[in-house]
């Protein structure tokens, strides 16, 4: 066992010996007391805990289930292609996918100038089809000059 090394001045241990060798340092109930004091206990009880755990885990499960709905909408639609007919028309094909081509789909154009306002929109109308793929020519009218057209919303009418 080795020699008690006494403390300095400010009641610190050294942990080396004077030849470089580990010192085995004691701590005294005073030490235990002042380190209690320093570092409280944990606040939170494994039940709540538990409980957070399981909240956690059923929002990560809503937003699995939201996400995975969301990603297979039953209609979508998007737009192929468009031209700047004159300052206040604009002509797009629209392309729509639907498992079911027996069910009407009701689409919401957005026409944008280039300040990005809106300055045009409509709604159109898709009758029932046979191909689950479906193009369709739609005109849009506006009261200024479009630079972009989006498919805004396209759901079962």
């Amino acid at each position: 066992m080795g020699a008690i090394v006494p403390s300095d001045a400010n009641g610190r241990r050294p942990i080396h010996s004077a030849d470089g060798q580990n010192v085995r340092v004691t701590i005294t109930a005073a030490d235990r007391e002042r380190i209690r004091r320093r570092y409280p206990p944990k606040r939170l009880s494994a039940a709540a805990v538990a409980v957070l755990g399981l909240v956690i885990l059923a929002l990560i499960g809503y937003v699995i289930w939201v996400a995975s709905h969301k990603a297979n909408p039953p209609v979508s639609g998007r737009i192929d292609a468009f031209s700047v007919v004159s300052g206040n028309e604009l002509k797009a094909t629209l392309a729509i996918d639907r498992p079911d081509p027996a069910q009407p789909v009701k689409c919401f154009l957005v026409v944008q100038a280039v300040s990005y306002e809106r300055v045009g929109e409509r709604w159109v109308e898709i009758p029932p089809g046979t191909e689950r793929v479906t193009q369709v020519e739609v005109s849009l009218r506006t009261f200024k000059r479009g630079t972009a057209v989006t498919v805004d919303s396209c759901g079962p009418s």
